[in-house]
């Protein structure tokens, strides 16, 4: 099952389209850190992470994970850790993902960077949540109700090219 970015504004699977958002600065094939763009290319996808304390367990195939408040993601290109989920270190950069705002109820990891990983390529790349279609630092966003459909149709096997 291929899940497909086909512009910057719609996320195609199957006969489903979803509005989406992604990177402030559009999509890159040579993404660097911080650099607020979507990578292109076909990706696998990882983990899924939800909020049990704001949202129910998704339903899915897909490998789900409780976030719990010491988790993080490292995005430290200087650390062996980065782009890794990690439990959260002052002495780490990293993105947090138990956060205060809804963004990260719901997440899914697009597998970017994450095999051979080389630093300052890129990290903490997900599909998660929005409400409002603003511009993402990098990642794919949309409504919870849809992100709920997406993760119901798509298996360990999926993939997503941004293209």
């Amino acid at each position: 099952m291929k899940i497909t970015l086909k512009n910057k504004y719609t996320l195609k699977i199957d006969d489903f389209k979803f509005k989406c958002c992604i990177g402030k600065n559009g999509l890159k094939k040579n993404k660097i850190e911080g650099d607020k763009c979507t990578p292109k290319g076909t990706f696998k996808l990882g983990n899924l992470y939800y909020r049990k304390d704001r949202v129910k367990k998704p339903i899915t195939k897909l490998i789900v994970k409780k976030i719990k408040r010491n988790m993080g993601w490292c995005n430290d290109p200087t650390n062996r850790l980065y782009n890794q989920e990690i439990k959260v270190n002052k002495k780490i950069k990293h993105e947090k993902l138990f956060r205060k705002d809804y963004k990260y109820d719901y997440l899914l990891v697009i597998e970017y960077n994450r095999k051979k990983v080389k630093p300052n390529k890129g990290s903490a790349i997900f599909i998660h949540l929005t409400k409002n279609f603003k511009p993402t630092a990098g990642c794919v966003a949309l409504l919870q109700k849809d992100f709920l459909i997406l993760v119901k149709l798509i298996n360990k096997k999926s993939t997503i090219k941004i293209s």
